[in-house]
């Protein structure tokens, strides 16, 4: 993992990472979703691969319960063999789907939710839906981030440390732009 940039928002650490999620050494990673937890590409598949089948097995049981997710809806799940305790899976928009802005804000929204309910103090975010799903990076990352910070600003978090992670050059490059433009 290479820290990037950093930047302390209401007493919170907010990092842009060059790394694999899969190596996150943080209470949850998130893993950017389809709406039926179908975890077979992507960020996703590369979790479900390091973190072993229970990860999907645990998926499957929640689809199975509540039916898919809305988009912009995020659930939780343990972490199976990786270091972070659990997987927030959120399911972000499509590119082209419509309002996919909101949407995506909305699944930035319900992570740091489940983030809080959970009591996690530490997290690691990929550029959710700017991968397979189209969005473009540059908008997505700059959404991302700058709904992290809204929602820091605006309520009480039990949050220490957030990464914004991606595995290349251009992710990490992108979240580091929009911190250090902030």
């Amino acid at each position: 993992m290479q820290i990037l940039y950093e930047k302390e928002t209401t007493g919170i650490k907010i990092q842009a990472v060059r790394g694999d999620i899969t190596e996150e050494e943080v209470d949850a990673v998130v893993n950017a979703a389809n709406r039926y937890l179908s975890h077979g590409g992507g960020v996703a598949g590369a979790i479900v691969s390091r973190g072993g089948p229970v990860i999907q097995e645990e998926s499957d049981s929640i689809i199975q319960k509540k039916g898919p997710l809305e988009t912009g809806e995020a659930v939780i799940t343990g972490g199976g063999n990786l270091k972070a305790k659990y997987v927030i899976h959120t399911a972000g928009p499509v590119w082209g789907e419509g309002n996919e802005d909101d949407k995506l804000r909305n699944a930035v929204l319900s992570v740091l939710k489940i983030a809080g309910k959970y009591q996690l103090k530490s997290i690691s975010m990929p550029a959710v839906s700017c991968g397979i799903f189209g969005f473009p990076k540059k908008q997505g990352t700059q959404i991302i981030y700058k709904t992290i910070k809204q929602y820091l600003k605006n309520n009480k978090t039990t949050l220490e440390e957030i990464h914004l992670i991606g595995i290349g050059e251009e992710i990490p490059e992108l979240f580091k732009e929009v911190m250090a433009d902030d």
